[in-house]
């Protein structure tokens, strides 16, 4: 049976290999979050983060989505450590915040990697990254901004992310093709 020859690995491409571990951990770590509200009854929290952790999961797979279309070899990753153990809710929150800023800066590095490497269409396919991560950043400062407001009162901040958090974005057009299908 013949084997199709896949593309040599560029800096972009090991970049992009090693933030479809870094989407499917913070997957990971999501769920972790979105467990410790449910379990703490706090039912639009858990909620906004399981959600969370599907979105995270459907943008490792546009990755993977994306080095298949470019005929470049894909491996799907074990996750790492995922914290599960916090005391008050603004914990979440602000881990949550922190691996939003960190995942941002991980996409500038990719578009940046695939700018020297005058790769045009993966510093194009980036761009939807870009914009979803200031997004991302946005909706969780003003969650860690309601949760310190509320001063203890998680029935607010309940409040709060059902009023404007509980509508799922997940119907942008613009968003890349994801492998298998999004969930």
């Amino acid at each position: 049976m013949p084997t199709t020859k896949k593309h040599p690995r560029s800096k972009f491409y090991e970049l992009l290999q090693a933030q479809v571990h870094n989407e499917f951990n913070a997957s990971q770590q999501y769920t972790a979050l979105a467990v410790w509200f449910d379990n703490d009854d706090l039912p639009q929290l858990a909620k906004f983060f399981y959600a969370q952790a599907v979105e995270e999961r459907n943008h490792a797979m546009a990755l993977v989505q994306y080095m298949m279309d470019t005929d470049h070899h894909v491996e799907i990753p074990s996750t790492g450590d995922v914290r599960n153990d916090f005391s008050q809710p603004r914990e979440l929150v602000e881990l949550a915040l922190e691996q939003e800023k960190e995942v941002a800066a991980d996409i500038k590095t990719l578009v940046k990697a695939a700018r020297a490497e005058d790769d045009y269409m993966g510093e194009q396919f980036m761009q939807w990254f870009l914009k979803e991560q200031v997004e991302e950043i946005s909706t969780m400062s003003t969650l860690l901004n309601v949760v310190d407001r509320a001063k203890g009162d998680m029935f607010e901040v309940e409040k709060f992310v059902h009023r404007e958090l509980s509508t799922p974005n997940d119907d942008d057009p613009t968003m890349p093709p994801v492998a298998g299908g999004k969930l």
